[in-house]
């Protein structure tokens, strides 16, 4: 990606200049078509904002920001609902948050649309639609909505539909409870558009959209005995395209893929992917590092793009034996990792995610920091989002770490990095190089102006 990149931000806090911790955004997700997108936060509150209708073009090459009405398609707020709330588990004396951990939108069927949420235990699926008109001329009601005394109807009526200022409804349609006893880590739809995927950290569940008292187990990876347990699952998803097949990730770094039509419980894999690790290299740190945090088929369905703490790498399905490409995100963080240890920072769980041709992926860093790599050159690029480029068509630079060697003007040394100002949720529209980045409670919008001619975002210039 180039040097010239705009931006746009949405503060979920409403521009307060303190955060508090009910607005940190804990996910974002654009749907099918990319001209939704959603955001859940800590406070269980879902944002979803909407694409308005681009008019204008704008030059090619060059990294714009999403924030001139009509001009480059600005997400404005659509709709904002409460779609969790702090529970109890009185069997087990435990608070449950309310916390978002994950959004997935449904595929649309009809003029509405549909997604899911869920928090740590309790998966939701919401109906978003719109309404303009309202019905007026009601026989047995007067027009507050009052229920006339039937002795006074002495004629009948034909009620009628009245236009009315655009509303936006969100309604649950569905509560899918009761289905974990550990704490939800992913959801994921299927392809056949009737059934979907939950994963807490031992189990993994399928469930039909239609029906909600009960699911079926298909992974099950706890022990007998608890004190026998050596991994959990991190994350699953399901194939893009074969409704059969899915995939899910543990923390010692390994990927299962599996197949529902050799079995209908999937605790044997089809396929596992692990990278051979070198004994001389083994740390205490080694295993916390190579958990795996977040798991994505390409658009294709032909390669897996992983995330752990210090490398993204991309698997061939056709190979087991190890990744076919592996990128550094921050290997200069290996010398801190014993007080990345202490302040808990070595446990954040970065996501990682494709653009529409798979041709470049993306992922989070600190310090305000996130990554983008080339697959085919194999470059990546250090971009930054903070509130001095939340402005329309502010000019986003590229930024290096500093961590050895000559230093150049602008670097950041590895002791000045913020370790508070973390980047773990992203996603990258479906068709188009716009990518939401969220930051604490302010969510980053980006987009890349390119050559249409071209697959993907320059990531040539000033790549290091």
């Amino acid at each position: 990606m180039g040097e010239d990149t705009e931006s746009s931000k949405v503060n979920h806090s409403f521009l307060r200049d303190y955060v508090t911790e009910a607005d940190v955004i804990s996910t974002v997700e654009f749907n099918h078509t990319g001209d939704l997108l959603a955001t859940g936060d800590k406070g269980g509150r879902v944002v979803v904002f909407q694409r308005e209708t681009v008019v204008g073009h704008k030059p090619k090459g060059e990294l714009e920001q999403v924030g001139e009405t009509g001009e480059s398609g600005e997400y404005n707020v659509y709709s904002t609902f409460q779609s969790h709330e702090p529970d109890f588990d009185y069997l087990k004396s435990l608070e449950i948050e309310e916390k978002i951990n994950k959004i997935r939108w449904l595929p649309q069927q009809n003029a509405a649309h549909f997604l899911l949420s869920t928090n740590d235990k309790t998966i939701k699926l919401w109906k978003v639609s719109e309404r303009d008109k309202q019905p007026e001329g009601y026989n047995l009601k007067d027009e507050e909505g009052r229920v006339k005394d039937f002795s006074t109807v002495t004629s009948l009526q034909v009620p009628v539909l009245r236009p009315t200022d655009l509303m936006v409804e969100v309604r649950p349609r569905r509560v899918f409870s009761n289905g974990h006893t550990y704490h939800v880590n992913s959801i994921s739809v299927n392809s056949d558009g009737e059934t979907y995927l939950s994963a807490d950290d031992l189990r993994i569940n399928m469930w039909h959209l239609g029906i909600t008292d009960r699911s079926f187990n298909i992974v099950d990876i706890k022990p007998a005995n608890m004190e026998e347990l050596t991994e959990v699952i991190t994350s699953a998803e399901f194939h893009p395209h074969h409704c059969h097949l899915f995939v899910y990730s543990s923390s010692k770094g390994t990927l299962r893929l599996c197949d529902m039509r050799a079995s209908a419980l999937c605790d044997k894999h089809t396929k596992l992917f692990e990278e051979p690790e070198d004994p001389g290299s083994r740390s205490f740190f080694s295993e916390i590092v190579s958990s795996v945090s977040d798991v994505k088929f390409s658009h294709n369905g032909r390669y897996l793009l992983t995330r752990d703490y210090l490398t993204a790498k991309v698997w061939d399905l056709h190979m087991e034996k190890g990744p076919v490409e592996t990128y550094q995100v921050h290997d200069y963080l290996r010398s801190k990792l014993c007080s990345l240890y202490e302040n808990d920072c070595i446990f954040d769980k970065f996501e990682c995610v494709w653009n529409s041709s798979d041709s470049v992926i993306m992922t989070g860093a600190y310090n305000s920091f996130f990554r983008m790599f080339d697959r085919e050159t194999g470059r990546g690029v250090t971009l930054e989002a903070w509130r001095e480029t939340s402005k329309p068509r502010a000019v986003l630079r590229t930024r290096r770490v500093y961590s050895g060697g000559k230093r150049r003007r602008g670097d950041v040394g590895v002791d000045s990095l913020d370790f508070t100002k973390k980047i773990l949720h992203m996603a990258w529209h479906p068709e188009e190089n716009i990518i939401a980045i969220a930051s604490t409670n302010n969510l980053y919008i980006f987009q890349d102006r390119v050559n249409p001619d071209t697959q993907g975002p320059d990531l040539n210039s000033n790549t290091i």
